[in-house]
């Protein structure tokens, strides 16, 4: 797999590069801005970008946005978005296409190869990736939400959906057989108004629905 890294701090930058080199991946160039970054793809198109939230030349989102702006260019390309902070409006702008193939994670995570790695996998796969950190905060919610209309359990299983785990993984997470994890889901959506459909992936769906209380 082709990626093009986005970081602005010259240090962190290339201990990435070297985690990923390490993992197996091509790193097919790296941008310190967030402009480099639009060129790079636009020279090189790679299978996926992983940026970070803040990046010159304004030192804001302008490494969300940019992010946001390729795959408005360039349908289907994967994107993976580091933070030092869980911002949610961060998370509801990236996940606003209602595709899948994106990821959401804090920068602390990625000092676990592992779980670096299968948060690319994932991604790369058309899956949908959020950091714990961040649904655990989701997990607070207005009594006025949709998301009152869920049990415990679906509320559990929505939080896992939101973290990018298949049916089979939750099924092991939460020690249920995969007939019931199939109901629970099916009941998500049912209970969160969305129809099978062929527009959007129901799963990103249902964590824009949670993004969106």
């Amino acid at each position: 797999m082709r990626i093009i890294l986005a970081e602005d701090s010259a240090l962190l930058r290339e201990g990435l590069v070297r985690l990923l080199e390490e993992a197996g991946y091509e790193v097919a160039a790296h941008a310190a801005t967030a402009p480099e970054l639009v060129a790079a793809v636009a020279a090189d198109r790679p299978d996926l970008v992983m940026t970070d939230v803040r990046m010159p030349p304004g030192n804001r989102d302008d490494g969300l946005r940019a992010a946001v702006e390729l795959r408005q260019m360039y349908p289907g390309l994967r994107v993976l978005v580091l933070s030092a902070y869980v911002e949610q409006s961060y998370a509801r702008e990236l996940f606003a296409d209602g595709q899948g193939g994106v990821g959401y994670l804090l920068k602390d995570r990625i000092a676990d190869l592992q779980a670096l790695v299968d948060a690319i996998e994932r991604i790369a796969a058309g899956g949908t990736v959020m950091d714990p950190e961040v649904v655990s905060q989701l997990l607070v919610h207005s009594p006025a939400s949709p998301l009152e209309r869920l049990t415990g359990r679906e509320r559990e299983v929505l939080a896992l959906i939101a973290e990018g785990l298949s049916n089979q993984a939750i099924c092991t997470k939460l020690w249920l057989s995969e007939g019931a994890v199939e109901k629970h889901i099916s009941s998500i959506f049912a209970k969160l108004d969305l129809p099978a459909d062929t527009s959007a992936h129901r799963r990103v769906r249902a964590v824009l629905a949670w993004l969106q209380q």
